[in-house]
């Protein structure tokens, strides 16, 4: 099932084969989880709102539409990322913690460059958790998972010219986090 394309391995899910949606999840389940993770910084709530994606794609496989033309991938970062949106929404209606932005034990981190990365990433981290949802997932498309802007734009369900006003005020809301927290130096202006 190795040779055959994830477009494929969907038409046979969808005519109920067990081995075509394992190998869909194998050959998937670490590249979506990265996303719900940079989505929620949680690895419990990534884990979950990937297998509740996954479950929700084996209990009803028609709601994937080839007849669209839309890749699969393209089309399960928007599955993936509403579960993830979901399970934050019911953590945060519980009353549940709020995300914890913590990152997991290196051994290696005694060495001081490791300790130094690992404060920046939390710190990026953190920071990407108080931008707003669709600004977080448009850095998470473009940047982490490496998707076009169109890709992004068709998953987030908005025009070309929408996302990159995203990733613009994004980027300007991280760098404005970060230099509230001490992490990015303020910019100093010449000639005044």
């Amino acid at each position: 099932m190795d040779d055959l394309s994830d477009e494929d391995l969907m038409g046979r899910v969808q005519n109920g084969d067990h081995q075509a949606f394992a190998a869909l999840v194998r050959r998937r389940t670490q590249m979506f989880y990265a996303c719900a993770y940079r989505q929620c910084s949680d690895q419990d709530m990534a884990e979950d709102a990937v297998q509740d994606a996954f479950l929700k794609l084996w209990s009803n496989p028609k709601i994937w539409d080839r007849t669209q033309n839309a890749k699969f991938t393209t089309w399960f970062y928007r599955v993936v990322i509403n579960a993830t949106i979901d399970r934050m929404r019911k953590r945060k209606l519980s009353g549940g913690d709020e995300i914890l932005n913590t990152l997991p034990d290196d051994e290696r981190a005694a060495q001081d460059d490791d300790m130094i990365e690992q404060q920046k990433q939390k710190a990026l981290e953190g920071a990407m958790q108080e931008l707003p949802q669709k600004q977080r997932s448009a850095l998470n498309l473009c940047f982490y998972e490496g998707l076009s802007n169109k890709e992004a734009a068709d998953i987030l369900g908005v025009g070309v010219k929408a996302l990159e006003s995203l990733l613009m005020r994004g980027k300007a809301g991280l760098k404005d986090i970060l230099t509230r927290e001490g992490i990015l130096e303020k910019e100093k202006k010449y000639g005044s």
